[in-house]
C-alpha cells in the first residue's frame, strides 16, 4: 500500500434500486486516478460500508481494484471483532494492497477492548495497515501515546488517519514515534493546517467531486479560501449526502444513498445547492 498523497474514501453509488452500480463506480475510481489520486479506499463511512452486506463489500472491492492503477485498501469497520477479522482476510484474499481499521460500530469501549479489537484486525493478515482515529463519530479516541503502543508491537501498522479535529495530535504522534507511521489528515478542512503539521497524505472526502482540485491543494496550490466552503461539508454528520450532492452538480454521480439516510430535500437541499452552485460559479483553473 501506498500511504501518502491524496487517497479518496471513495463513495458507493447505487442504481435506481439502490443496489451497487459498479460500472460506475469503475468508472468514478478510474477519473480520480487519472486526476492525481495516489489510492482508493473503499467502504469507508463516506462509502456508506456499513449498509453494504458482506458480499456487497466484497464485490466492491473487486471492482475497485478492477479499475484501478493504484493500490486499493479496504476499511475494516464491523459490528463485532469476528466480523471484522473475517471481512480482514477476505480482502487479502481478493487482493487489496492494506486495510483502514475502524474501532467497532456501536460498542465503544475501554482502550484495553478496543485495543484487542483492532490488534486482531492487524494479526488477520499481512496486509499494510492504517488505524482510523475519529472519536468525533465513532466515540473512541486512541490517544497518542496508545497509537505508539500499537506501532511498537504490530510491524504491518504503517499509517493513521487522524480525524480528531485537533490537528496538534499529528505533531504529538510525531514526537513519540517520528516517522514510523505514516500520518493522514482526514477531515477535509483541515488539509492545509495539517500539512503544515508534518502530515503525508490526505483521506479525502470532497477529492469524490473534485479531485484535480483536492490534488492541486495537496501540492501546495493557493486554492484553500475557494475551496474551504466545500471542505466543511465533509465535517458534518450529513457528509454523505452533501458530498454526493456536489458529483452529481459536477456531472460525476448521483445523490442516491442508502436507508436509513436519506437524499437532502427542501431548504436544507437548497442552502446546500447555494453554497456547491457558488463555489463551482468561481472554479478556478487548474
Amino acid at each position: 500500500m501506498n500511504w501518502q498523497g491524496v487517497i479518496p474514501a471513495i463513495t458507493t453509488p447505487f442504481r435506481e434500486d439502490l443496489s451497487v452500480d459498479h460500472a460506475f463506480l469503475a468508472k468514478h475510481a478510474a477519473w480520480m486516478i487519472d486526476n492525481g489520486c495516489t489510492g482508493i479506499v473503499a467502504l469507508g463511512s463516506l462509502g456508506e460500508g456499513a449498509t453494504l452486506e458482506f458480499d456487497e463489500k466484497i464485490s466492491v472491492m473487486q471492482t475497485c481494484i478492477r479499475a484501478s492503477r493504484v493500490p486499493v485498501a479496504a476499511a475494516v469497520s464491523a459490528l463485532s471483532t469476528d466480523f471484522a477479522v473475517r471481512l480482514a482476510k477476505k480482502a487479502e484474499e481478493v487482493g487489496c494492497a492494506g486495510l483502514m481499521v475502524l474501532p467497532p460500530y456501536v460498542y465503544s469501549g475501554d482502550w484495553r477492548e478496543m485495543k484487542a479489537h483492532v490488534a486482531a484486525v492487524f494479526r488477520a493478515t499481512k496486509l499494510s495497515c492504517m488505524l482510523y482515529n475519529n472519536p468525533i463519530a465513532y466515540r473512541t479516541d486512541f490517544l497518542p501515546e496508545q497509537i505508539a503502543e500499537l506501532a511498537s508491537e504490530h510491524e504491518n501498522l504503517h499509517a493513521v488517519k487522524e480525524s480528531s479535529g485537533d490537528v496538534r495530535r499529528i505533531a504529538a504522534i510525531r514526537a513519540l514515534i517520528d516517522e514510523r507511521l505514516a500520518i493522514f489528515v482526514g477531515v477535509d478542512d483541515l488539509i492545509v493546517e495539517g500539512i503544515a503539521a508534518g502530515a503525508a497524505g490526505w483521506i479525502a472526502g470532497l477529492v469524490n467531486a473534485l479531485p484535480k482540485e483536492s490534488v492541486a491543494l495537496f501540492n501546495g496550490e493557493d486554492l484553500y479560501r475557494w475551496f474551504l466552503p466545500l471542505l466543511r461539508l465533509d465535517t458534518v454528520p450529513k457528509f454523505v449526502q452533501l458530498i454526493k450532492l456536489v458529483q452529481a452538480e459536477v456531472g460525476m454521480g448521483s445523490e442516491r444513498v442508502r436507508p436509513p439516510r436519506l437524499e437532502l430535500a427542501g431548504e436544507e437541499r437548497e442552502a446546500a445547492l447555494r453554497v456547491i452552485r457558488a463555489a463551482l460559479k468561481s472554479r478556478p483553473q487548474v
